[in-house]
This record gives C-alpha cells, sequence and structure tokens, in this order.
C-alpha cells in the first residue's frame, strides 16, 4: 500500500492533477493508504506488475518499448508534453508546433519517413 499524505514536494499540486481535486483532497487530508490496484483504478500509476512479474521488470519492458523511437522525436515529445501541461491548450500546441519544428531538419525524421515507405524497422541514430 502507498501512503497519501504527502503535501511536500508538490504533492498538493501534482496528485490533483493525476486523480482530480476531490479524491485528492480525500487522500491527502485522510492519510488513507492505496493499494496498487487502488492507485492503478484512480490513475495514480499506469501499470501494475502482474505477481509474476517485478515492478522493476515492468519498467525494463516498458524501457524496451521507448529505446526503438527516434531520440530526437521523443526528447522534443517530453519537452511539449511537460512544458504543454504548464500553460493553456493554445499555448501547449504552440509548444507543440515549435517542438515538432526542431524535428522536421533531422535526419532521424527523413530514416523514419524513409523506413515506414520502406516497409522496415527505422535506424535512428539521434541526428
Amino acid at each position: 500500500a502507498l501512503p497519501i499524505c504527502f503535501v511536500v514536494e508538490g504533492g498538493t499540486q501534482r496528485l490533483p492533477r493525476l486523480v482530480g481535486l476531490s479524491r485528492s483532497k480525500e487522500l491527502i487530508f485522510t492519510g488513507r493508504l492505496v493499494s496498487g490496484k487502488e492507485a492503478h483504478s484512480i490513475g495514480l500509476v499506469d501499470r501494475l506488475a502482474p505477481s509474476s512479474r517485478t515492478a522493476y521488470d515492468e519498467a525494463l519492458a516498458l524501457a524496451a518499448q521507448i529505446v526503438p523511437q527516434g531520440p530526437v522525436g521523443l526528447k522534443m515529445a517530453k519537452i511539449a508534453i511537460n512544458k504543454g501541461m504548464q500553460v493553456d491548450l493554445t499555448s501547449g500546441l504552440a509548444v507543440e508546433e515549435l517542438c515538432y519544428a526542431q524535428v522536421i531538419p533531422t535526419k532521424d525524421r527523413i530514416e523514419g519517413l524513409l523506413a515506414f515507405k520502406e516497409k522496415r524497422k527505422p535506424q535512428y541514430r539521434g541526428e
């Protein structure tokens, strides 16, 4: 179980964005423990490890899905998501457009397009 009574390190700001205002108040005010299943069902965690695997195993599996993606595109997507969530939607869309503009001139973008056309896996180099 997970204790949710945290009011430092941004908990009072981050938790409502994840689970909603009402539920975050309940969890923070009561300090109630949350099971892994409940944490997953309310959107506090993204996935649960089956009993046959550890959370570490799940993290490695997720990383294995991310690693083959284009590093430049991943970096720009991360920036667009993180910065975009700090502003209104219109400004967030502008951030996304600026980030995508950074991807357009890259060799990785061309490689991704060619790989799609040639029906093969892209070989990104971060260029």
